[in-house]
Order: structure tokens, then sequence, then C-alpha cells
């Protein structure tokens, strides 16, 4: 079936037809990864695990920034919030999360200056308001939101401002995928790639993981039709032993990706190795600011050193974004981590799995 056109992505009987040929097609049993943490809540919004036949199984990835970001830096940055003349800038997802010992919501609640923001401009915009006070923004994301605050920091640049700084806790997908594929433990018969950070990397950032493990990878839309149409051409994939790299999602990504973006992001951040929640330090798989934009990185402004933290005892978040168990596996779920008092970023995050489960599954887990 060839989709062409939103109209389409978006046309339930479109929709219907796919689930008929998934079923029509699939003959082993495969399972599935969603590495995008909209790609998940959109599986559960709209209900698409109850329609695949009992052969596929989704297991939700490492695609929720807020959830992969390591307990070492979230307590990082609320020892930033308690630095005194600091105005922090976060967006709302990460205000939740608990630390070792609080949470930016505790800190903030307690008088620390912890404010909610949709961009690093909104940051930017804070720290020209705020002339007397150090505002530090919380880059926490994909590639998909590092080339904007790669842009606020160019932004402060040019307008001289020297109150305006940056905790880059990015994170590269790439590198991620790569260590998924060297993961024995990890048992995935093909990837569903993410639409997001895929329309600035583009399909070609792919091939060296693709050429590395040859698992079938389909990037993916975030309509309906479009994650069934990527499920099913997985599971062709599968079924024929042909695997390849597709763009299921032609409408937004091209090959080379946002070479605007890509080259704003290359300017200001550079690689750096990075930990993961669930998945320990990954070579490459982080961003930093380039020396000649160090004097916009709050870590050295506010000699705030990353320590080593555990994650919460009993919590599987780890495990979780890793696709090696489901929320209702963990022995905390629904019992102790609920979204009202989550225990950890899966439970929190609006991209996160164990919310998603909760949010959606109800009662039958």
């Amino acid at each position: 079936m060839s989709i062409r056109h939103v109209e389409e992505y978006r046309d339930p009987e479109i929709s219907q037809k796919l689930i008929a040929q998934i079923r029509s097609a699939s003959r082993r049993n495969v399972r599935l990864m969603e590495v995008c943490g909209t790609h998940t809540m959109s599986v559960f919004r709209n209900g698409i695990r109850a329609v695949l036949p009992e052969t596929v199984t989704l297991l939700s990835g490492p695609g929720c920034p807020v959830c992969v970001t390591d307990q070492s830096e979230i307590d990082a940055f609320i020892r930033i919030a308690r630095t005194e003349n600091v105005i922090v800038c976060s967006f709302g997802d990460l205000l939740r999360v608990p630390g070792t010992g609080s949470s930016l919501e505790k800190e903030r609640a307690g008088g620390r200056d912890i404010r909610i923001v949709y961009s690093s401009m909104d940051a930017l915009e804070t720290a020209k308001k705020n002339p007397d006070k150090k505002v530090v923004f919380l880059g926490v994301g994909f590639e998909t939101t590092a080339p904007t605050v790669a842009a606020a920091v160019l932004a402060a640049e040019e307008m001289n401002l020297d109150n305006f700084f940056v905790f880059s806790a990015h994170k590269r997908v790439i590198p991620a995928l790569m260590a998924l594929g060297r993961m024995q433990q990890i048992q995935v018969d093909g990837f569903l790639l993410p639409g997001h950070v895929s329309v600035i990397i583009g399909t070609d950032a792919y091939t060296p993981f693709f050429a590395a493990y040859r698992f079938p990878c389909v990037i993916a839309g975030f309509e309906p039709a479009d994650i069934l149409h990527a499920v099913y051409r997985l599971i062709y994939r599968i079924e024929k032993n042909e695997p390849a790299l597709e763009n299921a999602y032609p409408r937004a990504v091209m090959l080379r990706g946002n070479t605007k973006a890509l080259e704003l992001m290359d300017r200001v951040f550079e690689p750096v190795d990075a930990s993961w929640r669930g998945m320990g330090t990954i070579p490459q798989s982080g961003l930093r600011l380039r020396q000649s934009f160090e004097k916009y990185d709050a870590l050295k402004e506010l000699n705030i050193r990353i320590r080593s933290a555990k994650e919460p005892k009993g919590c599987a978040c780890g495990l979780v974004i890793t696709g090696q168990v489901i929320p209702p596996e963990c022995p905390l779920y629904k019992k102790i981590c609920t979204p009202v008092n989550p225990v950890g970023p899966c439970m929190v995050s609006g991209e996160g799995t164990c919310a998603a489960y909760y949010r959606y599954h109800g009662d039958q887990d």
C-alpha cells in the first residue's frame, strides 16, 4: 500500500486495511522497538497494541529524553537550583522527576526560582529581563531540541549577554542505537525509528547502525496509519528475511535531514561520552558546548561537578526504557509508584512508558 499525503494517514479506512495486511503477513513471533517517546504515546493513545496480532509485540525503547536523563544529572539540576542568585529554566516534565533527595518541584515549593519554559529562547528572554541573575537553561533532549539551544547560545553571544548559561544534558540517538545493538539481553527483531529526530539527522544517519547490526529499520510518522504502515514494512522485511533501512515518513524526512539545523548544532556543540539511565556510559552519545562557547556552560560557571548517583531503589525504569521489562513487571508499579507519587521518570514524563501504561491500560495490566 502506498500512502503519500497526510490526509491518507488520517483515514481510518486505510488504517483498517493496514491492520488486515499486518495480520495476513505476520507468521513469526516478532518484537519491535519504537525508539521515540512520541511514538510510544501515539501507540497507547490510539490503541495500536490492541489491534495487532498476538505474533507482534511492541516494546518501548530509550526514546523519552527525560526518562534517559541520568540520576546524576537530575541531582546536578537540583544543586544548581539551590545556588544563590540563579534562575533555573526548565521544561515542565523535569520538575517532578525525583532526584536522590529532592526534586526541582520541591525546590521550587521551597522558594527556589525555577521557571517552566517552552523553549530555550524563553530562557534567553528571562536572562534579558533579569540582568542581575544568572539564568540557567536545562538542556534535555535529543537532536530535535539541540539546534534550538544552539541558536539561543548564538543569540546570547550576539547580544553580549553574560548571564545566560546552558546545562547541556542532550543525548544523541545513533550512539544509543549502537549500544542497544551491543546489549545481548535486548531481544529485538526490528526498530521503529523516531520521526522528529529523523527530520533533523536524516535517513542516511542510520546507515552505520543498520550496516553494523542488520536489523530491519523503518522511520515512521505519528498518525495511526503512519505507525501501522511502519509496522507492516518491518514485518514484511522480517518475514522475507530481507532486512532494510526504510523511510516511511518521506513527507518530512530527507536523506540528509535538516542541514541548516545540523550545521547550527555542530557549530555550538561537540560529541562527548554521556551517561544514560539504564544504559550506563555510551561513547560520544552526548553533546557539550565547544570550547569557543564554554563561557555559556553552566557547570563551569557555577563550579558544579557531576557526582555518581544510584537510581531509586526498586525502580525498574532503566529496564523499561531498554525493553527488558514492561511497567507491570516493576514491583513498584501502581503500588508505590504512581503519577501522583512517582518514583522514577518513566512515570513522570508525558512520553514515559510507565505513565502511558498507567493512563491507557487501566486495570488490564
